[in-house]
């Protein structure tokens, strides 16, 4: 978990179980208990008759500004802050469903834990279906979808045909990850709230209350913790490279039709509609052209844990409160939640991180990513919470590191290859989340302020001077007259990282800047989201920044450094695809990592701290 989450994080029954109070919607992905005698699943209509122009247009000429912005989405280095515990724990809950709804083994074969083995310290686990999970293809085209409010809160879901409906009304103009408000001529109910009001999101949803604007991963946690929301196709689409968005706010439906939407650097597409009625109830159309095959679809009354998986195909279905949705993935995924069960099922909970990689792709939407699954620091920026026991954990457990496909790192771990960034320090940003980067100021007017942050407001701006470290920021060199230049980057942990880290008490931390209203970037800088970057020179105003203004903002850390632990122990974990064997000499080059890896924490905390890797 990369940011604060908005409610507090405290689940009845998670992964191994129906949650209280979720009901009906056997099949795959669903929870609960099947009615007595479904219905059958209705075969795809025929194609769907939609309104949409049929010379839809590949989108109009960027501004240069907006350019500007694409470029730097699509260089976004990481894209390692949008997953979390939620997410893991939906993945895995509903691979068991979807599981029990075939007939097939929810737990590992034990073919497949035979071959698990200790390579010396490299913990190699062998995928039998349960740890690597399949695609889930988007089956959704040509039918509809009618959500409707039922008992105790939650919703029926039953199917309907895709017909869209004729008017299209007005065209919304959005950019990429963009929103626009429109007025509901009614009151319409959602999740027992009233709302005269919806937000049109370019990324195929509507939300209440506030629009959805962000550009980070279209996921669960996004879904489950973000405004409440009716997804019908949240995924990363971008109006303003192609495809046209329509609304149609008459007296008895309020209309929201995606026409040949692109997805974000992609070619492929999403036409659907989406419309609310009087009576509360939602009704979704999939046109049979949907070419994109990633997205979550269904509702959220948002800021909540509480959530169904379910398979939108199976109905009819109840869920009768929370989040109820489909996820669909067009590429295999890393079931987080299988592996630290799988792992810790023959390994001692005495491990603060394991630190898991692949050999085979399993993660699409960032380079790696770090899962905070227990936190009891205070002082940070994150709440105190612990969801460790959902992924097999009793006591120690508190982070999960996803490398993803080992193939993809050079063989030295010192090389640079990802703009200033080696293997190593990549590991440095991905176990650093475990504590960093949230930190606000108290600024000049006394309130609290992100002036620090950049990338997903997880990682240090581009202008702050964080001594070239691995969480981001650069080594800013002050020329004198407003002028500065950047000097070093991703190489250490600063003494502020040391401080939340627990390696360093308030009195190391010296004082820093940053620099606001930065111009004349050179070579051009999008702004504070961009990756490190030595040699780049701009001017602007210095900042200097004490730890009292942290503080000040966030509280002390709590336990201090003179009782927080110096040593971090992690397990490196090796997944090998079904029917596959582990090749020793990606085994061996593994293993270099993980001595390297040592070192390098050791000279990037100023000797403070040590990781230990050793699995005995």
């Amino acid at each position: 978990m990369k940011r604060a989450l908005g409610t507090c994080l405290v689940v009845v029954a998670l992964a191994l179980g129906p949650m209280p109070g979720c009901g009906g919607g056997g099949g795959g992905g669903g929870v609960g208990t099947p009615s007595p005698s479904p219905a059958p699943s209705p075969s795809p209509t025929p194609p769907s008759t939609n309104p949409c122009p049929t010379n839809l247009v590949a989108g109009e000429p960027a501004s240069a500004a907006r350019a500007s912005r694409r470029a730097a989405k699509r260089a976004g280095v990481f894209g390692d802050t949008g997953w979390t515990w939620l997410d893991g724990v939906w993945a895995h809950r509903a691979a068991r469903e979807r599981a029990l709804a075939l007939g097939l083994a929810v737990e590992p074969p034990e073919v497949a834990r035979a071959l698990d083995v200790d390579a010396g310290d490299i913990a190699v686990l062998q995928d039998g279906g349960d740890l690597i999970l399949p695609v889930n293809a988007l089956d959704l085209r040509g039918r509809g979808l009618r959500f409707s409010p039922g008992a105790g809160g939650g919703y029926d879901v039953a199917a309907i045909d895709a017909t869209f409906r004729g008017t299209l009304g007005t065209r919304v103009t959005l950019e990429d990850d963009d929103s626009s408000r429109a007025a509901i001529p009614f009151p319409f109910g959602f999740y027992g709230s009233s709302h005269t009001a919806a937000f049109v999101n370019s990324d195929g949803n509507i939300t209440f209350g506030e629009g959805d604007s962000a550009s980070t991963p279209r996921n669960v946690t996004r879904l489950l913790q973000g405004p409440p929301r009716v997804a019908t196709f949240l995924a990363d689409l971008d109006p303003s490279a192609g495809g046209q968005v329509y609304l149609n706010a008459a007296a008895d439906a309020f209309t929201v039709t995606f026409c040949g939407v692109r997805g974000f650097d992609s070619d492929l597409t999403a036409t659907l509609q989406t419309t609310l009625l009087p009576d509360g109830t939602i009704e979704m159309a999939f046109d049979t052209s949907v070419s994109l095959t990633g997205a979550i679809v269904g509702l959220s009354p948002g800021r909540t844990t509480r959530f169904s998986p379910v398979d939108l195909t199976a109905t009819p279905l109840s869920v009768t409160e929370g989040a109820l949705a489909e996820r669909f993935a067009g590429s295999p995924e890393l079931d987080l939640v299988a592996v630290s069960r799988r792992f810790l099922a023959s390994h001692p909970d005495a491990f603060d991180q394991l630190v898991i990689w692949t050999d085979t792709r399993v993660v699409t939407d960032a380079f790696a990513f770090e899962t905070t699954v227990r936190n009891d620091i205070q002082g940070l920026g994150l709440q105190t919470f612990d969801e460790s026991a959902a992924y097999g954990a009793s006591g120690r457990l508190s982070s999960l590191v996803l490398m993803d496909r080992l193939p993809k790192y050079p063989d030295d771990p010192q090389q640079k290859f990802l703009g200033e960034n080696s293997t190593v320090s990549v590991i440095g940003q991905e176990t650093g989340h475990r504590w960093l980067v949230f930190f606000r100021i108290r600024d000049r007017d006394g309130s609290a302020s992100a002036a620090l942050l950049g990338r997903d407001e997880a990682h240090w701006g581009f202008f702050v001077d964080s001594d070239a470290s691995v969480m981001e920021g650069n080594d800013i060199e002050d020329l004198g007259n407003g002028s500065f230049r950047t000097v070093g980057a991703v190489s250490r942990f600063s003494l502020l990282d040391q401080y939340a880290m627990g390696l360093a008490g308030e009195s190391e931390v010296p004082p820093f800047f940053y620099v606001e209203g930065p111009t004349g970037t050179s070579p051009p800088v999008d702004g504070p989201d961009d990756a490190p970057r030595i040699g780049v020179t701009f001017r602007g105003t210095r900042r200097d920044v004490a730890l009292a203004d942290i503080v000040a903002a966030m509280g002390a850390r709590r336990p201090s450094a003179d009782q927080a632990p110096k040593s971090w122990r992690q397990a490196f974990v090796y997944v090998v695809g079904a029917g596959r064997q582990a090749d020793p000499a990606q085994v061996a080059k593994l293993d270099r990592i993980r001595g390297a890896w040592e070192g390098f924490y050791r000279e990037a905390t100023d000797g403070r701290g040590q990781v230990e890797t050793r699995l005995r």
